[in-house]
């Protein structure tokens, strides 16, 4: 089976369209899907939409949210109710294809577990073509995983993938990073992008700067997320030499001072004195920092895995 989820917010001219073409896609190629809508708040008719399509189709679930909660967390929702061996992502604002969905699927059985789409032509206006052009380089620079277009909303994973990943936040445009991370092989598909036709963008300017944010965030989690201590610890110990270096070199001022008091101003008009003092306290704090986090690493990891596991190959049994 397949689950197709749809998280929408507002999208009340949208869903009744989308879902055609869903079905339509469904039926010329005998595929069996579940379609899952998740409503994020909306204000207008979009869960009205939903349950007249769920009374007609039983292959349609909905998921209603309180409020406008995000799509990292619409997405979520969505996970927790698939049933399928494949989900397939795709926004419900009708500018990602659901015909794609076939040539995705194609993508996965040649070895990927995490297929992302690639708007190579996009219909978008060229304010938000742009900064995402430049934040999809900055992503794939700073994290390894090279892909075009990270925050397409159209991608298709294994199961196993969304069952090990947790997203909150914003996390929702870097889940290829966070997969590739724990071992998931990750590939990328160009897509058809069409204009929006009804409805507004749910995206401004301060994305980008969420976006930013939340991009150090995953290089974190993903480069020492298992091992905090090892960042902090490091720069907290880079510091801690650097200012023990500048109070010996300040002792040694002061001893030849009690020999030649002209040649040699003050410690305390030094500013030396000032930086070496704040380099030993920056140092001491981030390694405190560290430990503690490395505390707070060791207490989840009795819940969480810190590994992925491919295949496992189970013990035979007596006399066979």
């Amino acid at each position: 089976m397949i689950s197709i989820v749809l998280p929408a917010c507002n999208e009340a001219d949208n869903v009744p369209l989308l879902y055609r073409e869903l079905e339509q896609v469904v039926r010329q190629h005998g595929l069996e899907v579940e379609i899952i809508f998740v409503d994020d708040g909306s204000t207008d008719g979009t869960w009205q939409a939903i349950r007249e399509l769920a009374t007609q189709d039983d292959r349609v679930r909905g998921i209603r949210l309180r409020r406008n909660f995000g799509k990292a967390a619409a997405l979520s929702a969505g996970f927790r109710l698939c049933r399928g061996d494949i989900i397939c992502t795709l926004d419900a604002d009708l500018q990602d294809d659901p015909a794609e969905i076939p040539r995705f699927l194609v993508e996965l059985h040649k070895g990927f577990d995490v297929v992302n789409g690639w708007k190579k032509i996009r219909r978008d206006p060229w304010h938000k073509v742009w900064p995402s052009r430049i934040f999809n380089w900055l992503v794939s620079r700073v994290t390894g995983v090279r892909l075009h277009d990270h925050n397409c909303g159209m991608k298709c994973y294994r199961a196993e993938v969304v069952r090990e990943l947790r997203l909150y936040g914003e996390l929702h445009r870097f889940i290829p990073v966070l997969a590739d991370a724990r071992g998931f092989k990750v590939g990328e598909l160009e897509i058809h992008h069409r204009p929006r036709r009804f409805g507004q963008s749910k995206y401004g300017v301060r994305r980008f700067v969420k976006g930013f944010l939340d991009l150090l965030t995953v290089k974190f989690l993903t480069g020492f997320g298992g091992r905090p201590q090892h960042l902090l610890g490091t720069i907290g110990l880079v510091s801690f030499a650097l200012g023990f270096l500048g109070l010996i070199y300040l002792a040694v001022v002061w001893v030849l001072r009690l020999w030649y008091p002209d040649e040699y101003a003050p410690l305390h008009t030094r500013p030396l004195l000032v930086y070496s003092a704040a380099a030993l306290l920056l140092g001491a704090q981030m390694m405190s920092i560290g430990f503690l986090a490395e505390l707070i690493t060791a207490y989840l990891g009795r819940e969480e895995e810190g590994y992925s596991i491919a295949e496992e190959i189970p013990p035979r049994r007596s006399g066979a």
